[in-house]
């Protein structure tokens, strides 16, 4: 029997589409899983780089950053290529897939320091939020916009006062009316004079009611303005530091820091970062800096001892950072005080009545009104001194005074420098000095908080071992990194991805 193969060939050239079908399918399959595989390398390999985080920042300062300098100074991107490049081949060569990188490279990277170091701020914000919560937020907001605004008004309450040249007054006045008293005692020597003459002559009605300067005057009145003008003189430290306590004598050069040096810049994010201007944002990264940076009372091994001061003053050496901030503490406490004196009538009438004494004793009544805002002004000042002396020994005082707080005497004006320490005193509820502290960096633009708090963790890092080279600005946040892989010896795919800390 004859048999056609007309249904052979058909069947042939069917099984012949079906397997072209299914070898293309099983193809693309094998391309897919090996693009699959090259994207998980990429992963795993920008993964595994910043898995290699600086845990020196992280462990002092609770920052996540890459050292971009592979324990260097400067930049060495290509080692980090490198590096990332050894976790991805391992993964590459995992199942049956021929896989093999051609090229790569970095298309992008940002700098903890670029855009003014917003990367570096925003990462303090977002621990701070985390750390203190939303409760703990609005309480710190709470407390610190109600010292700012009295803050605020005291400093500005001082500024006046001394501004107001109020003891070159005093001098100006004094003079002025020693001198005219003088002249009016000269004039009464004359009528004297005239009087005894009248007695040979002839005695005249009107000599009898002549005026004397000094009839009623007390020669034991002493003036603390003078004592006070002469405090005034001395170093700020010595009148404020308490017993025992010596000052840092710790110095930097601003030209390596962040603030004084050029930076290395990031590239290739076409997107920037969000500048966060809030005040919120603003608080929380200032009470970060009063966590982890030293102060006065706290002072830092790293670095500077006294950081905080360094980011209100800027000055490259600890004694006159602490000088400067101890100088805006004492107009802080003077404002509070001339105000307290102004607002109570019984230390302003005891004022009054020094200021009679004293004109009277130096014969220059019209003096009085000069004398008796001279003297509430050295009230003030000596009450701010044992204020500041307290706040540096670790005491608080109270923003703003009541009589039961009050520590000086009038009488004691003139001792001032022998109760130093045996009329202050702290009170429970006061502010300390790094509550001063906190409300002052309020005052500080945010530029400058931020460009001296990398300062100082810049430093923070050098002090430590083998770390003398480390720059904030070789620190990586985030890349992209791109590598041409090739699959089969057939195909190379091209991959990008972004990776980073924020």
């Amino acid at each position: 029997m004859t048999k056609k193969g007309s249904v052979t060939v058909f069947l042939a050239l069917v099984l012949s589409l079906m397997l072209s079908l299914i070898c293309t399918s099983v193809e693309s399959v094998r391309m897919a899983a090996a693009r699959t595989q090259i994207l998980g390398s990429l992963d795993i390999g920008l993964y595994s780089l910043f898995g290699q985080y600086d845990s020196s920042l992280l462990k002092e300062y609770d920052l996540f950053f890459l050292d971009g300098s592979c324990g260097g100074g400067m930049l060495h991107m290509a080692g980090l290529y490198d590096n990332m490049k050894s976790y991805m081949e391992p993964v590459l060569k995992q199942n049956s897939q021929k896989l093999s990188i051609v090229q790569g490279g970095f298309t992008g990277y940002r700098l903890a320091t670029d855009e003014e170091g917003e990367a570096f701020y925003h990462q303090i914000v977002q621990y701070m939020k985390e750390t203190l919560g939303s409760q703990g937020i609005q309480l710190l907001l709470k407390q610190t916009k109600e010292r700012q605004k009295k803050t605020k008004e005291a400093e500005e309450s001082g500024n006046q006062a001394e501004n107001g040249k109020m003891l070159e007054s005093y001098e100006s006045e004094m003079n002025s009316a020693a001198q005219s008293s003088q002249a009016a005692q000269e004039a009464q020597q004359q009528n004297q004079n005239g009087g005894n003459n009248a007695d040979v002559f002839g005695s005249g009605p009107g000599d009898a009611g002549a005026p004397s300067f000094s009839s009623n005057a007390d020669q034991n009145v002493v003036n603390p303005v003078t004592v006070i003008q002469r405090i005034r003189k001395m170093g700020l430290l010595q009148l404020v530091l308490p017993p025992g306590r010596s000052v840092s004598d710790k110095k930097i050069s601003r030209k390596t820091l962040v603030s004084g040096r050029t930076l290395q810049k990031g590239f290739g994010f076409t997107e920037t970062l969000k500048k966060d201007t809030s005040y919120t944002s603003g608080l929380l990264y200032q009470q970060y800096l009063m966590e982890k940076l030293g102060n006065f009372r706290r002072p830092s091994s790293k670095g500077l001892g006294y950081q905080v001061e360094y980011i209100l003053e800027g000055k490259d050496n600890d004694l006159d950072n602490l000088k400067a901030v101890a100088g805006k503490l004492l107009i802080i406490r003077e404002g509070v005080n001339f105000a307290h004196l102004l607002s109570e009538p019984g230390k302003r009438s005891q004022a009054a009545a020094l200021a009679a004494g004293i004109a009277a004793t130096f014969l220059i009544p019209p003096a009085v009104s000069v004398i008796e805002k001279a003297l509430l002004l050295c009230w003030a000042f000596g009450e701010s001194i044992l204020d500041v002396r307290e706040l540096l020994d670790g005491g608080k005082v109270p923003l703003v005074k009541s009589a039961a707080d009050w520590q000086l005497s009038l009488g004691n004006l003139s001792n001032l420098m022998d109760s130093l320490d045996t009329r202050r005193h702290s009170v429970k509820d006061g502010m300390s000095y790094e509550d001063y502290l906190q409300v002052l960096l309020l005052s500080k633009s945010r530029n400058v908080k931020l460009k001296r708090g990398m300062d100082m963790v810049e430093l923070g890092i050098r002090s430590m071992p083998q770390r003398d080279q480390f720059l904030l600005d070789s620190c990586i946040t985030a890349i992209e990194a791109s590598v041409d892989v090739q699959a089969n010896r057939r195909k190379v795919f091209t991959v990008t991805k972004q990776y980073g800390y924020e």
